[in-house]
C-alpha cells in the first residue's frame, strides 16, 4: 500500500510539452507503426499467395486466426506483466518477440509454417498495441492527452498507407518476402532507440519506488525549464487534492477489479471498442484486397484500390486529432460509428462504379479510423494506473479473441453474400456501438487521469473540499 507520493501526475500535468514528449512520441509511434504495418501487410500478401496458388482462402482464414490467437495471448500478458514488472520491460520483450517473428517468417518454405510463424508475431503484435496508447497517456499532460494520443494514432494508423503502398510497389515484382524483412529490421532499430526510453513516473510511484519516480520527474522537469527558459506553473491544488484523495485508495488489486461494480461499465467500454475495432479493421479493412482478387481484379489493380482507400487512415486520425480535445470523446465515438455505419450501408451500391467506389471506400476507412483514434485514447482513460494495462490488456484480448474466429465467419458471409454480405453485417455492429457509447459512454476530455479513476469518483466530494480548502490557502 502506499502511503507516500510524489505528485508524479499533477507534475507530469503542469509539465510544458518539450522534447522529451516529442522523443516518446516518436518512440512509442515508431513500434505501433510496425505493429501495424505487420497486422495491414497480411491484405496484400494473401492476396498475392492466392493468386500464385501458394495458398487458399481457407488457409489465408488459418493465418488471419493464427495472427489474432497469438494476439490474444500477446495482449492479455502484456497487460500483466506491464503492471507487474512496468511499461518498458513489456515493451522490448513484445517488440523483440514480433521482430524477430517476423524475420523467420520471411523465409518461410511453406504456408503452414507461415502460419506458425504469424502465430508467434501475433503474440508481439498483440502486446504492441495494448501497452503503447497506455504509455504515453500516463506522460502527456492532461489537456493535450487527447490531441497527443490522436497524434500517436495518426503515425500508427499511417502504417495502413504505407503496408498497402509497399505492397503494390513490392509484391507484382519481388514477392512478398520482403514486406516481412521489412518489418523485422525495422523492429530490431526501435528495440535498440527504446533502451533510453524511462520508465512511467506515475507506475513507479504507485509500486512505492518514489525515488526512482523523483529521478524521472526532475530528469523531464529540468528538460522542459531548459526548453522553455522560465520555471514550472505551480502545482494546481485541485490536481494535488485529487491526487491526495486518491493515494489512500491504493493498493495492490487482482484482474478482477475490472468485473467489479465500480469498474466493469468501463471494462465493457473498452471491451466494446476492442471488439468492434477487430471486426472493422481486420474483418473488412484487411480483407479488401482478397475480396477484389476474388471478384477478378487483378493482384496489381486490388492493391492500387487499396492503397487509395487506405488514406483514409491517416485521414481519420487526424480528424480525431483535430476534434479530441474540442468535441470530446464520447459524441465523437458516437457519430463516427453511425457515419461508418452508413457508409457501410453506401458501399455496396457503389461495387460497379470504380470511382464512386474509392470515394465511398476512402470515406468509410477514414470514419473507422476516427473512431479507433477516439477509442484508443478513451480506453487508455478507463482504468487507474495501478491496472490500467491489465484493463487495456484484457479489452484488447476479447477483440481479439472474437477477431480470430470471425475470420472464418467472413469467409462464409462473402461466399453467401459477396462484399455486400460483409459489409452490410459491419453496418448493423457499428450501430450498435454507438447506441452504447451514446447511452453509456463516459467523457474523459482534459481531466487528469488520476480523476477519472473509480477511485476518484468515488471520492469526489472529498477531492472537491480538499480543492476548496487548498485554494482558499493559496489566496
Amino acid at each position: 500500500m502506499t502511503t507516500q507520493s510524489v505528485m508524479a501526475g499533477p507534475r507530469l500535468d503542469r509539465m510544458p510539452l518539450c522534447g522529451f514528449h516529442t522523443r516518446m512520441l516518436w518512440l512509442v509511434g515508431g513500434g505501433l507503426f510496425l505493429d501495424g504495418f505487420d497486422v495491414y501487410l497480411a491484405g496484400g500478401v494473401l492476396g498475392s499467395l492466392l493468386k500464385s496458388g501458394w495458398s487458399t482462402l481457407a488457409m489465408n482464414a488459418f493465418f488471419v486466426t493464427a495472427t489474432f490467437a497469438g494476439m490474444v495471448v500477446g495482449a492479455f500478458m502484456s497487460g500483466v506483466l506491464g503492471d507487474r514488472y512496468g511499461r518498458r520491460f513489456s515493451y522490448q520483450v513484445n517488440l523483440a518477440i514480433f521482430g524477430v517473428a517476423s524475420i523467420a517468417g520471411a523465409f518461410a518454405p511453406s504456408m503452414e509454417w507461415l502460419i506458425f510463424f504469424r502465430l508467434i508475431m501475433g503474440v508481439g503484435l498483440g502486446a504492441e498495441l495494448a501497452i503503447g496508447f497506455a504509455t504515453l497517456s500516463e506522460f502527456v499532460p492532461a489537456g493535450k492527452r487527447g490531441r497527443w494520443i490522436a497524434l500517436l494514432a495518426l503515425i500508427a494508423n499511417a502504417s495502413l498507407f504505407a503496408s498497402s503502398a509497399l505492397a503494390w510497389l513490392i509484391i507484382p515484382s519481388f514477392g512478398w518476402r520482403p514486406m516481412f524483412l521489412i518489418v523485422g529490421v525495422g523492429a530490431a532499430i526501435i528495440w535498440v532507440l527504446r533502451k533510453q526510453m524511462p520508465e512511467s513516473p506515475r507506475w513507479l510511484e504507485e509500486q512505492g519506488r518514489l525515488a526512482e519516480a523523483e529521478a524521472v520527474l526532475q530528469s523531464i522537469e529540468q528538460e522542459a525549464q531548459r526548453a522553455t527558459g522560465k520555471p514550472l506553473p505551480p502545482l494546481a491544488p485541485a490536481a494535488m487534492a485529487t491526487a491526495a484523495a486518491a493515494a489512500p485508495a491504493q493498493k495492490r488489486q487482482s484482474i478482477f477489479v475490472l468485473f467489479t461494480p465500480a469498474v466493469i461499465r468501463r471494462t465493457f467500454l473498452g471491451a466494446t471498442f476492442s471488439v468492434v475495432q477487430g471486426l472493422s479493421v481486420y474483418g473488412l479493412v484487411g480483407w479488401l484486397p482478397s475480396f477484389f482478387v476474388k471478384e477478378g481484379v487483378s493482384v496489381a489493380s486490388s492493391l492500387g484500390y487499396t492503397t487509395v482507400m487506405s488514406l483514409g487512415g491517416p485521414l481519420g486520425a487526424l480528424i480525431g486529432f483535430m476534434l479530441s480535445d474540442r468535441v470530446g470523446r464520447r459524441p465523437l465515438m458516437v457519430g463516427a460509428s453511425a457515419f461508418t455505419a452508413l457508409c457501410a450501408f453506401v458501399y455496396p451500391l457503389t461495387v460497379h462504379n470504380t470511382p464512386l467506389l474509392l470515394v465511398v471506400g476512402l470515406l468509410l476507412v477514414a470514419s473507422i479510423f476516427v473512431w479507433l483514434t477516439i477509442g484508443y485514447t478513451l480506453q487508455t482513460e478507463l482504468f487507474a494506473t495501478e491496472y490500467r494495462l491489465r484493463g487495456t490488456g484484457f479489452c484488447q484480448t476479447m477483440g481479439r479473441l472474437v477477431t480470430a474466429f470471425v475470420q472464418f465467419i467472413v469467409v462464409a458471409l462473402f461466399t453467401w453474400g459477396g462484399v455486400t454480405a460483409v459489409i452490410t453485417s459491419l453496418a448493423g455492429v457499428l450501430v450498435v456501438q454507438a447506441l452504447i457509447f451514446l447511452v453509456a459512454g463516459i467523457e474523459t476530455k482534459k481531466k487528469p487521469l488520476e480523476a477519472l479513476t473509480p477511485e476518484a469518483a468515488d471520492n469526489a466530494a472529498f477531492t472537491h473540499d480538499m480543492a476548496l480548502n487548498a485554494e482558499g490557502k493559496t489566496r
